[in-house]
């Protein structure tokens, strides 16, 4: 069943990046953030309310919550750098760099969690790898200005996704996945806004045109499937293996990429991606 809740997450997170995309063509990325969370937090808390487990909040111990908590800022500010790298380059170009956080996860997870890892799941690693090499290559659009300035972001964003992860694996241990989700969502809601009031952003709020802020709700929704689809599968299943599941996202996004924002992968990117699924394949083994 872990296996199910896995596959339903890359769904619902391949859909996340496009709709993102349509959601900050002139709203602050900063910004868009801390708007997408407060839905994503309602719809945690919402699923909290269905399953009953709130009233179990008092039963967290001490070495959870110090996990969700650093889940969630883990999270926050990996969101914040994947919008920016966003905001700044082509979603077929920011979204391979970002799903380079499932090897980062693999070796984590092979050092904190003692996860065994097999040859083909080597292999499907260095497939990986070269795959986001070659996706990247793609030259750039006329239409970006801002040159390299995504990369940046995007292997920051990788980084502290697969940090989340691995403290998301060790802080759900105990407590019930929709509860976790909402717990660590909180923590995000609260750092995102932060970010808001230090960068002096706060007017921005009012200024969101209609359209976006739809696109940017409608991104919300979709995260909160993701996550409170991802977390039951970590509950349930290894992340060596729930991880590489859930970044098969890059699938879907590339089809709505194209659909959307006719964004074409050239032939060496296309190679790129045929390495990167089937390199997270392998390590399903």
């Amino acid at each position: 069943m872990w296996l199910l809740f896995a596959a339903d997450s890359a769904f619902f997170a391949g859909s996340t990046a496009v709709l993102v995309k349509c959601g900050i063509r002139r709203t602050d990325s900063t910004v868009a953030t801390a708007v997408r969370t407060i839905v994503v937090l309602l719809m945690s808390v919402v699923m909290v309310m269905i399953v009953g487990s709130g009233s179990t909040i008092t039963q967290i111990s001490g070495k959870t919550w110090l996990f969700l908590v650093l889940s969630g800022l883990a999270t926050g500010a990996s969101w914040l750098c994947y919008f920016k790298a966003l905001s700044r380059g082509d979603v077929n170009k920011v979204v391979p760099v970002d799903k380079s956080s499932t090897v980062l996860a693999m070796l984590l997870a092979l050092i904190f969690l003692h996860e065994e890892i097999s040859l083909p799941k080597c292999i499907g690693l260095a497939a990986v790898a070269c795959g986001i090499f070659l996706m990247t290559e793609k030259k750039e659009s006329a239409d970006k200005p801002h040159g390299k300035g995504w990369l940046l972001f995007a292997v920051l964003s990788a980084v502290f996704a697969a940090l989340t992860s691995i403290l998301g694996k060790i802080g759900i241990d105990g407590v019930e996945s929709n509860l976790g989700t909402a717990i660590r969502t909180a923590v995000v809601l609260v750092m995102a806004w932060l970010m808001v009031l230090i960068t002096g952003k706060t007017a921005e709020v009012r200024k969101i045109p209609g359209r976006e802020l739809l696109f940017i709700c409608l991104s919300g929704l979709a995260t909160g499937a993701s996550w409170l689809c991802f977390y039951k599968a970590l509950q349930g299943g290894p992340a060596s293996v729930v991880v590489p599941v859930d970044k098969l996202s890059i699938l879907v996004t590339v089809l709505f990429s194209y659909i959307v924002f006719h964004e074409k992968l050239s032939k060496k990117a296309a190679i790129g991606l045929a390495l990167l699924t089937a390199g997270t394949l392998l390590m399903l083994f």
